[in-house]
């Protein structure tokens, strides 16, 4: 080897050295910028967990507050963990459902449409995304904000091989998992979303073994603790605070810092930087192209409770609740106290007429013979008079507080009608009401989940090179297997719905209201078509004898149709013309059709099915 590879060796390491003292710098200063915020996440979660003594000193750190007195009353009565539970089960009906939209009326843009939004199903029934939901939400409505983040995993998928080694190739499968705002570090405060961002961090502790495997370094690993560290040296790393202000750490482990940074002149595919323990474990452009137009974006996608002007972070319910609950504890505990005086009693007792200590000790419980010093008074209770009403008013009145700020109403939390509303009609306004107070939160879930949907195509796009097996519930009901590559997926055009779902029961009052109201047949009668989507709704779907021979015929009618698309054939003399008709007829009106001689066999099959008739 020469002197002048040697010395580009070495300017190399150095390069790389310099390189992740950088990043680690960077990182370093994002987390004092925003320690403060921590600091407020934190105390939400510990209010929500019941921990309801504490706050933030003006250094800046999480303390214990001391009682006035060490007999006073220190309970919670944790209004704000009921009130976040039933928020979370009013969210947890909004399950955003996401589908592909065909560019246009086309044969090949439709199938490539419903293709599109197979995957999207398969993917959301794979990582269980309803539960992913379900992680974020409850990391949003504690700490404001929670994360998605959608990346390519290149060992997951089906086994299509093995390498020189043995090891089994996999043709890898996108992965998303929630992630909480304490792990993610954006560049600016003031940006009002990833849109705005041009560098993002994501920080996160992880065991050696897993850097190991991925990248093929070996550090000696640490004991971390849960929240972000403290910095101490900005060369070796960080330090772990007094004991008591963080929760007990995770041995064997290592920050792992990823660095995203946006394309731009000098870097026209952007960055990606990853480091660990000091060392650079990775570093080129940003590897996914994820957004719009195969632009490079952040793998992330962002969900807030509640939005702030000029801020990256939402704000929570919590934060709200957080002084009415003080005050509502100290309520309570003022008020037994009280109530203690006047059950316990506080005793008067003249100086040396008798056992002061056994008095402390005992009280002056019932049968107790008392001897006291002749000439001297006896003890006796002191009179603390009766429980002022103010204790009752003000306690009322931060408990209606409370459903005020947290968007919520009587009959969604506590299940009462305190406005004695007897209708069906006006229960359900009472209750839309709620869902109309937390609209934006719903809308935030359903944006951030649309953003993951599109970035889940956008990488089947770029990595589905090869032929791919997709299992998909056809028209029928029954299951279709689809081959598909890249070339056959549409990811630029995601059509969203998202919605409250209804309840068996309410789903059961409509129908039977359509029924009643006479919208559902012509002249009072039920088609057999009609007949069977009531039965459905009503919950006899799955009854056999319910649903009689008309879904087989339903389903010959749907396969004839597939049929007609390269084959002409008449009809059969067992068909049931009518419903066959009815089918065939939609394939028509449905707008699918558009080829002129595929029209014709299928006009030419009614006609069969008509003369029959």
């Amino acid at each position: 080897m020469t002197t002048e590879q040697t010395q580009q060796e070495k300017r190399e390491e150095k390069r790389k050295k310099d390189l992740a003292h950088e990043v680690q710098e960077d990182f370093f200063a994002r987390q004092r910028e925003r320690r403060n915020l921590e600091r407020g996440w934190q105390l939400n979660m510990n209010f929500v967990s019941g921990d309801q003594y504490c706050d933030i000193s003006p250094a800046g750190e999480i303390e214990e507050e001391d009682p006035s007195f060490y007999w006073q009353s220190r309970r919670c009565f944790n209004h704000i963990a009921s009130t976040l539970d039933t928020r979370l089960a009013h969210l947890a009906k909004v399950r955003p459902s996401l589908a592909v939209r065909a560019f246009s009326d086309s044969e090949e843009d439709l199938k490539t449409a419903r293709l599109s939004s197979g995957i999207l199903q398969s993917v959301r029934n794979r990582v269980e995304l309803d539960r992913l939901i379900a992680r974020a939400t409850l990391w949003s409505e504690t700490c404001g904000t929670a994360f998605y983040k959608i990346v390519w995993n290149f060992d997951d998928g089906n086994v299509i091989g093995t390498d020189e080694t043995g090891h089994s190739l996999r043709e890898g499968d996108v992965n998303v998992v929630a992630v909480s705002p304490f792990e993610i570090f954006p560049d600016s405060l003031a940006a009002e979303g990833l849109e705005e961002v041009k560098s993002l961090i994501h920080a996160k502790a992880v065991p050696v073994s897993e850097i190991m495997e991925k990248f093929g370094v070996e550090l000696p690993g640490r004991e971390i603790s849960d929240f972000p560290l403290v910095p101490y040296s900005s060369a070796s790393g960080w330090k772990r605070p007094s004991d008591g202000d963080f929760r007990p750490g995770l041995s064997d482990r290592e920050i792992l810092i990823e660095r995203y940074t946006l394309p731009d002149g000098e870097h026209p595919e952007g960055r990606l930087e990853i480091v660990a323990g000091g060392v650079l474990l990775h570093e080129g452009p940003l590897p996914y192209l994820n957004g719009d137009r195969g632009a490079r974006v952040f793998p992330f996608a962002r969900q807030t409770c509640v939005e702030l002007a000029g801020s990256f972070f939402g704000s929570s319910v919590v934060d709200r609740m957080i002084p009415l609950q003080r005050a509502y504890n100290a309520v309570r505990n003022r008020k037994h106290e009280f109530l203690n005086r006047l059950t316990s009693g506080v005793i008067a007792v003249e100086d040396g007429s008798v056992d002061a200590e056994e008095i402390a000790e005992d009280g002056l419980y019932p049968g107790k013979v008392l001897v006291y010093r002749q000439g001297s008074k006896e003890p006796h209770f002191l009179d603390c008079g009766a429980l002022p009403s103010e204790f009752e008013k003000e306690e009322e009145r931060i408990s209606n507080e409370f459903l005020l700020f947290s968007g919520m109403s009587e009959i969604s939390r506590n299940s009462a009608n305190p406005t004695h509303v007897t209708s069906a009609t006006g229960l359900q306004l009472l209750l839309d009401q709620d869902t109309a107070r937390m609209q934006m939160t719903a809308e935030s879930i359903g944006r951030a989940v649309k953003e993951a949907g599109k970035q889940i195509l956008h990488l089947y796009k770029q990595f589905a090179s090869a032929k791919r097996l997709l299992k998909m519930t056809g028209a029928g009901g029954e299951t279709e297997l689809h081959y598909f590559s890249s070339s056959d997926i549409s990811a630029d055009d995601v059509e969203f719905d998202t919605c409250y779902e209804k309840t068996p029961e309410q789903v059961k009052e409509e129908t039977l209201a359509l029924l009643s109201a006479g919208l559902l047949g012509e002249g009072g009668a039920l088609t057999e078509e009609v007949r069977l989507k009531v039965l459905d709704s009503l919950g006899y779907g799955s009854f056999e004898a319910a649903r009689g021979i008309s879904k087989l015929h339903l389903r010959k009618a749907e396969k004839e149709n597939i049929r007609l698309q390269s084959d002409d054939f008449e009809a059969d003399d067992y068909d049931d013309h009518k419903l066959h008709i009815t089918e065939h007829t939609r394939a028509l009106l449905s707008g699918g059709e558009e080829n002129a001689a595929v029209k014709a066999r299928i006009a030419k099959h009614i006609a069969s099915h008509r003369a029959k008739l």
